[in-house]
């Protein structure tokens, strides 16, 4: 039988499991706390807060910004749902923003369009690890008197212009864990003093484990390393689907750079995606749909027609050729 080749796997090894071993003889604390002071230099930011999930150190970044009922948010249509309920769980309102067809990340004039007298700020999703459009949000938040906030949960080792996904506004949120490479783990970075005096760490389950976060620590300082790996994984891709009128590989704008989350294609709208799918699983290959969205046109048709293939750092050469053959097989 072929060997299965997954959609996601972690990239762990020995370091990790020395990491994990020293937990138990340090105690509960030295992990986390060095993770953070890490992270804060590493960014420039003011401080950094090490929670256990993504969904947390949003819900985080809201409560710090004080946002609570009667308030909105507006948040990309086509996204994991994760900012969306970070809104809700703060008591506001989520707004829907549509998003472009090049990148899938939120069109800026789409989120200018939604502001209202109620308008809090502004999620901004780095897509499948695309940062999104800074400087034009950053121009109509600070025109608007709003916050920014940057979900980079998905992109560590991205860029925008030259800065680093996770400093691309003054409170961003950022995972070292692309794919599960690395577990549990999220981090709240902020450049804001004030922001960070007016924080409170309280919730169950908010503040990250010691073990979770040696994990993190090792495989944020193997960024580089990982990054490395998938961009050549997505440029093998690329290069094996370029061309083919049955979908398109991902765009990546020339002033930023892609952290390789995921590798999404865009199938014509002629390809049945559900026959695709089963015919790739049946192959032993993991696939799935990429964001979902609820109904505004861009993110809708993006949300019908785009396809995860395998990405990981783990990924040979003979697998990703395999992948495109099969998938180029089930599309012609």
């Amino acid at each position: 039988m072929t060997d299965a080749i997954p959609l996601t796997h972690p990239s762990g090894g020995e370091r990790e499991l020395a990491a994990v071993a020293e937990v138990f003889f340090a105690g509960q604390g030295p992990q986390g706390q060095a993770l953070e002071a890490e992270l804060a230099h590493r960014f420039g930011a003011g401080a950094a807060f090490a929670v256990h999930s993504p969904g947390d150190a949003l819900h985080l970044a809201l409560r710090g910004l004080g946002v609570g009922p009667g308030d909105e948010v507006i948040v990309a249509d086509y996204a994991l749902p994760a900012p969306a309920h970070a809104v809700r769980r703060a008591g506001a309102v989520p707004v829907l923003a549509d998003v472009r067809a090049d990148t899938g990340t939120v069109d800026p004039w789409a989120v200018a369009d939604l502001i209202g007298p109620r308008t809090a700020g502004v999620i901004a999703v780095d897509t499948a690890g695309l940062p999104a459009d800074y400087t034009e949000l950053e121009w109509i938040t600070d025109r608007h008197g709003l916050f920014l906030v940057e979900d980079a949960t998905c992109a560590a080792g991205a860029s925008y212009k030259g800065r680093s996904a996770g400093a691309l506004a003054p409170v961003a949120c950022l995972s070292g864990a692309p794919n599960g490479e690395g577990g549990e783990g999220a981090v709240l970075l902020t450049r804001d003093p004030a922001f960070a005096t007016a924080r409170t760490r309280s919730g169950t389950g908010r503040t990250l484990s010691d073990r979770a976060a040696a994990i993190l620590r090792i495989h944020l300082a193997r960024t580089a390393e990982l990054l490395q790996r998938r961009h050549a994984v997505a440029a093998r891709y690329t290069d094996l689907l370029t061309g083919d009128g049955r979908l398109a590989p991902p765009h990546v704008p020339q002033n930023r750079t892609h952290a390789w989350h995921s590798y999404l294609v865009t199938l014509h709208p002629g390809v049945d995606r559900t026959a695709v799918v089963a015919g790739l699983r049946a192959q032993g290959i993991g696939c799935g749909p990429g964001p979902q969205a609820a109904h505004l046109p861009t993110s809708a048709a993006l949300a019908r027609h785009t396809l995860a293939l395998p990405m990981h750092a783990e990924l040979t050469l003979s697998q990703i050729e395999r992948v495109t053959e099969a998938l180029l097989a089930l599309i012609s």
